[in-house]
């Protein structure tokens, strides 16, 4: 089963066609197919899990082997840099501190890979093979039961939220094709395979987002989306080739995983490499500072939004970090020099700047999309201090929570017709009792509040950034929770506390709608128990795999004291935002009153004014020049190009004329036609129409033919 994994990919590809060309025909606008599809293939990706779980062990130091020489000769050589001397030092170490709060925890089972591959293409004089196939292992099984969970229910969602659209069939066999997109990147074992379904997905993105074209500032939303992400993606293909050629002309992610923690790859394309990959990370997971497409991409119909916020696209981007993490441990030491580097700060910056914006927006759906670029962050933060199973397993509890808020939004507004939670929302907990109760959840688990789902991923973020010697960005990690606190309860009471401030009567939303929300809280709430404790943290045991080992990454068991921390901090977020807004405490006029309160309230509600930095600024000051540069180009060089080669075809097209036809073809034709002409003239002659010169004419030849046979006889 574990080596035709790639048919999970196949059924939505095929179904996407099928879709496509024969939607239209059936009952409902063929969106069957498509759930059928998806459902198939959350099956099949439990069934994998299944098998996985019986794949043989593989010993804890065979990763070793891989960099005992070049640790033995860093220690001979002082410490020479490039060499990365992961696991089994740390392990001892650990295995001598252990019993403290937070102390390593033992080392996990270790389950063997199932790998396949097949000749792609050849290259070069030595003929240079290019291999394409799948990888399958214990992460790789938890995203496909993700992706495909979180699309099977947003297929189930969509029915009904969008069963009146007039392009139905085109949104569903586009639905089919994002997902695609993100099983490829998944299962795929080379980067250049991870690159085809990474721009499948914003092709996706580009035409869902604007799926409502009509509208200008949807087809604007969407082109802003697919540029800014292309930005990023120009960082993705230097660091794809950079890898490729540093690691010794190949693509597969396991080899440039191993030669870039053997030191096997020099430092130069090391840091190279990791930092273009990471321009392609920021662009395509929202991170600072090309975060700015994400809220905007809220123009699309919600059911796109809760696929993109909760199992494709932005999550793509911390895929790829975490997939190729031994490219950024080494590229920028995360593992032996902590304290800074560039992937954390990135993370960390990004947790704080979107978690305060989503405090001044009065849209549901931009609340949560700055949530997601805040939570993004924090996933992000994780790898950059170390903590890998921490920031996977967050992602893997968003994915539940996030999307249970996001349809959850979508339900309101099927009720309301509105995202305004300041003039259309209110009060709905009357209404809509399942939807304020899934939201709810949602809301809680977002928050970290125990024992939700939330409470143990981002636990294990701030518990990995302290231990792992990242003490800063734990402090980040922590004010990020509590701003997380107070602006999902804001939410919360702008949209189902008070009087309900919109028109019409609102009602609770059909089982198409609730159905999938009921599903998601259940996942919500029981998600983060599979990396408890008292589960023999399961999750991380089930996604361990070789390059994580090999990079040295340790694993820390659940300190109390830092859950009691973060529990508090998380509470303290709710309890101000709960004196602010539930209790009226929070004072009327304050923007008004206070400059300094007036200016922080416009800076933030500008977004920072980075987009009037992007467009205002950096493209106004140069569309100028670049339009003027195009114009010269265009004047001089195309023009140039295309008039010269015009005059020179009109001067060969003259001569062509002059001597070639006029003065050949048609003297030719024209003397053929005046030899005819004087021959008739000649022959004209004998046709007098006199029988007696007919009669001489016969003779005359008659006699002549009598002489010449007379002279043949002789």
């Amino acid at each position: 089963m574990l080596r035709l994994i790639w048919i999970i990919p196949a059924l939505t590809f095929v179904a996407f066609w099928l879709t496509l060309f024969f939607g239209k025909r059936l009952p409902g606008g063929g969106w069957q197919i498509g759930t059928a599809a998806v459902g198939t293939a959350f099956l099949l990706s439990i069934v994998a899990g299944v098998h996985f779980l019986d794949q043989p062990e593989i010993a804890h130091t065979e990763p070793a082997t891989h960099v005992e020489e070049p640790a033995a000769e860093a220690v001979e050589e002082g410490g020479e840099e490039g060499a990365i001397a992961p696991g089994a030092g740390e392990s001892a170490t650990a295995a001598e501190e252990g019993g403290e709060a937070g102390a390593e925890a033992e080392a996990p089972a270790l389950r063997e890979p199932v790998e396949t591959e097949i000749p792609w293409f050849t290259f070069g004089e030595d003929e240079g093979e290019i291999t394409a196939g799948t990888h399958v292992d214990g992460f790789t099984i938890m995203m496909l039961f993700t992706v495909t969970l979180i699309s099977l229910l947003v297929h189930v969602f969509s029915t009904n939220y969008m069963h009146d659209d007039v392009r139905f069939t085109h949104f569903f066999a586009f639905l089919s094709l994002f997902t695609t997109g993100m099983l490829v990147l998944v299962v795929s074992s080379t980067t250049l395979q991870q690159l085809i379904g990474w721009e499948l997905m914003g092709l996706c993105s580009f035409g869902l987002i604007g799926h409502w074209w009509e509208k200008k500032e949807n087809s604007d939303a969407a082109i802003k989306a697919f540029l800014t992400t292309r930005t990023g993606d120009v960082g993705l293909l230097i660091g794809i080739v950079t890898t490729f050629f540093a690691a010794g002309q190949t693509f597969d992610i396991d080899l440039i995983n191993e030669r870039a923690l053997n030191g096997e790859m020099s430092e130069t394309a090391l840091v190279v490499a990791a930092i273009a990959l990471l321009v392609g990370v920021i662009g395509k997971s929202a991170q600072f500072p090309l975060h700015t497409w994400l809220p905007d991409a809220m123009a699309g119909p919600t059911p796109v939004s809760a696929l993109i916020h909760a199992a494709t696209m932005v999550v793509a981007g911390v895929y790829l970090l975490a997939r190729l993490y031994g490219v950024f441990v080494a590229g920028f030491d995360i593992v032996e020099n902590p304290g800074i580097n560039l992937v954390a700060i990135v993370g960390g910056v990004t947790v704080l700047i979107a978690a305060a914006l989503a405090f001044v927006q009065r849209d549901i759906k931009k609340v949560l999309a700055y949530s997601t670029v805040s939570q993004l962050g924090y996933m992000v933060m994780a790898l950059g201090v170390g903590a890998w199973t921490a920031a996977i397993f967050h992602l893997f509890t968003h994915a539940f929570f996030k999307g249970l808020l996001f349809l959850g939004s979508g339900s309101v507004s099927h009720a309301v017709h509105s995202f305004d939670m300041k003039s259309e929302m209110g009060g709905l907990r009357k209404f809509m009792p399942i939807t304020f109760a899934t939201f709810m959840v949602g809301s809680l688990a977002l928050a970290g509040v125990f024992p939700l789902a939330g409470f143990w991923s981002k636990d294990e973020i701030l518990l990995g950034a302290g231990e792992n010697g990242y003490e800063l960005f734990e402090i980040v990690g922590l004010a990020g929770a509590f701003m997380t606190a107070a602006y999902m309860t804001r939410c919360v009471y702008l949209t189902f506390f008070g009087e309900y401030r919109g028109h019409g009567h609102p009602h609770e939303s059909p089982p198409a709608i609730t159905v999938p929300l009921i599903v998601l809280a259940v996942f919500s709430v029981g998600a983060g128990l599979l990396n408890a404790p008292f589960f023999d943290y399961a999750f991380a045991e089930f996604t361990l795999n070789e390059t994580v080992e090999l990079a040295g990454v340790v694993e820390h068991e659940f300190s109390v004291i830092d859950a009691l921390i973060s529990t508090v901090v998380a509470v303290a977020g709710i309890a101000v935002a709960y004196a602010a807004y539930f209790l009226g405490r929070l004072p009327e006029g304050t923007t008004s009153r206070s400059r300094p309160a007036a200016l922080g309230y416009r800076f933030l509600a500008n977004k920072y004014y980075l987009d009037h930095l992007y467009t205002g600024i950096i493209i106004g000051s140069i569309k100028g020049r670049i339009a003027r540069a195009a114009y010269w180009f265009n004047q001089k060089v195309l023009d140039g190009v295309v008039n010269g080669v015009a005059a020179g075809a009109r001067r060969f097209g003259e001569v062509l004329y002059d001597r070639v036809d006029q003065g050949g073809i048609d003297r030719a034709v024209n003397a053929t036609g005046t030899g005819a002409g004087g021959a008739g003239g000649f022959l004209r002659t004998f046709q007098t129409g006199r029988v007696q010169q007919y009669g001489a004419l016969l003779f005359g030849a008659a006699t002549l033919l009598a002489f010449g046979l007379a002279l043949l006889a002789t």
